[in-house]
């Protein structure tokens, strides 16, 4: 029968509200039940009732009651992997992500990238996503090896202050000849589902009641002719972070990235692959900018462009 546990809060864990650190601890446990226990005060921090956003300290004493865990996975471990490092320190680690490769396992994907590096490195005790790309994107990616500097780093991910904010810069390779004056595109996005069931984003007007305001800045730094049609190699930066932002702006106005397999050109990708060799999407995240969550510097960090696109510009 399960027993009463009494867990110790240690130095990463320190800070953290109740509710999320018990939801980490008891991986697979409801998180109704969870929120259920603590409410009723069968949870107990240093022998007394605590609400769900009580921050607790190091040291502090977790009295969890009875529940039962479920059974522990018998999915094979991830593959051992490690990736291209832009940057490492005791804090933080930045990688160049290649395309193809999934930033968390899920959805039919049996493992991803924080799996793989957490097989790389068994003696990582702290190893998190600070954000995340698209399976098909590449580029510079970011994960935390300390709780204090994944929560400063999403800190600035959310911040609304330029001078506080994360910079996030892509390369997009579009079809057609890219607008000099369409610089900015302020377009309310709606994130739900296909016919299919899968995630799908939309434009929707301003006023939309599910519709969340979306910027993206765009700046032509290429113009390309490749069997007689005309490309665009444009220059994105993100002032907000929806999900599949760039794809779905870019694609809104004629322009839809190059490979792009969900909101792209398919019959146009179709023939480009066969023709040109190329077979994934061109979207790069290829530099990053943000305050070092320990020392404040700013860090600017840029993956170089993979080969293969290297290849096909030239081409």
């Amino acid at each position: 029968m399960p027993a009463v546990r009494h867990l110790q809060v240690d130095a990463e864990s320190a800070g953290q509200r109740l509710d999320n650190f018990l939801l980490r601890v008891l991986k697979g446990v409801p998180k109704t039940h969870v929120y259920r226990v603590i409410r009723s005060g069968e949870v107990r921090l240093n022998k007394g009732r605590a609400s769900v956003d009580t921050r607790i300290a190091e040291g502090d004493d977790v009295r969890v009651p009875p529940m039962r865990l479920p059974e522990p996975s018998r999915a094979p471990p991830a593959p051992a992997r490690e990736f291209p490092v832009l940057f490492e320190d005791e804090h933080l680690l930045a990688i160049a992500k290649p395309a193809g490769v999934a930033v968390h396992g899920g959805s039919g994907v049996s493992s991803g990238v924080i799996e793989q590096l957490r097989s790389a490195r068994p003696a990582a005790r702290f190893l998190e996503l600070v954000h995340r790309l698209d399976k098909e994107t590449s580029g510079v990616l970011l994960l935390a090896k300390k709780r204090s500097a994944l929560t400063a780093l999403q800190d600035q991910f959310r911040s609304r202050l330029p001078e506080k904010s994360i910079g996030k810069t892509y390369a997009a390779l579009v079809f057609g000849a890219w607008p000099d004056k369409l610089k900015v595109i302020d377009r309310a996005l709606h994130k739900g589902l296909d016919a299919q069931g899968e995630r799908h984003v939309r434009v929707v007007a301003a006023d939309h009641a599910d519709g969340r305001r979306s910027i993206t800045l765009v700046k032509v730094t290429q113009r390309l002719v490749l069997g007689g049609a005309e490309l665009s190699l444009l220059d994105v930066t993100l002032k907000t972070g929806r999900t599949h932002q760039i794809r779905v702006h870019l694609a809104s106005h004629g322009h839809p990235i190059v490979g792009d397999p969900k909101y792209g050109d398919f019959a146009r990708n179709k023939v480009f692959a066969r023709a040109q060799r190329f077979e994934r999407m061109f979207l790069h995240a290829r530099q990053l900018a943000f305050d070092h969550p320990a020392t404040g510097e700013r860090i600017t960090l840029a993956a170089p462009l993979p080969a293969e696109c290297e290849k096909l510009l030239q081409t």
